[in-house]
């Protein structure tokens, strides 16, 4: 009976420590953060004018509760932000798929881009059917309930735009996206505006959500393009 010494090699934890190291040097690699925050943040300050200036169609008026509720459909706005996204996540997914095939590595950006696909058609699709007149009942339509309030929020397309980052994050196990996705849908949900612009109103009431959420955008994909420097914690 003999017994052979195991090569060091051979350490299955050693082993399995290396395929670990690898499998998150390849998913380092796979990231690139910063082109989808660059893209939504584009498409976020594009709507500013759009919203200004595109025309507003108001049908249904009734009254409710001593003031009036309206059916309000701005047309240009809606066609903007599901053609600009559509876009966006063309761009995003082209960008992926090219610095993969640059570096070497599969790409999960897929799961993503589908995903933000289908929240933009849905929200265009909801907006479009009115789906405000059937969320909540007609009496608490003037002075909706928090919750109600922020499930609007969340169902427009600044909120779609956070939901798609949480999938992102997940997908690319992406911690740091994730804090940032999850402090983004707490400025759009809240919102956070440090009452800029509450008494604008009018066409303009939309534009300090939309001039913050972008910036935030712009900032967090410079941030993370910073992040991907060599020698730089990523």
């Amino acid at each position: 009976m003999t017994s052979d010494a195991v090569p060091a090699d051979s350490d299955p934890r050693r082993l399995l420590d290396e395929v670990r190291g690898l499998a998150r040097r390849v998913r380092l690699t796979q990231r690139v953060t910063w082109l989808p925050l660059l893209a939504l943040a584009a498409v976020t300050f594009g709507a500013i004018p759009v919203s200004g200036w595109g025309p507003t169609i108001t049908s249904d008026c009734r009254a409710v509760d001593g003031g009036q509720v309206c059916k309000v459909w701005q047309p240009a706005l809606q066609l903007y932000w599901l053609a600009a996204l559509l876009l966006a996540y063309v761009v995003i997914a082209r960008g992926y798929l090219r610095v993969a095939r640059a570096r070497g590595v599969d790409t999960r950006v897929r799961p993503y881009v589908l995903t933000g696909v289908a929240l933009s058609v849905a929200l265009f699709a909801a907006v479009a059917a009115g789906a405000g007149a059937w969320i909540v009942p007609d009496p608490q339509l003037l002075d909706p309930a928090a919750p109600v309030q922020m499930l609007f929020r969340l169902l427009t397309p600044v909120g779609g735009i956070g939901l798609g980052l949480l999938v992102l994050a997940w997908l690319e196990r992406h911690p740091t996206l994730l804090l940032f996705a999850l402090g983004y849908l707490a400025v759009v949900l809240v919102p956070i505006t440090f009452g800029w612009g509450a008494h604008w109103g009018g066409r303009w009431q939309s534009a300090p959500i939309l001039i913050i959420t972008g910036s935030l955008l712009l900032v967090g994909s410079a941030g993370f393009a910073l992040a991907r420097r060599p020698g730089r914690p990523r």
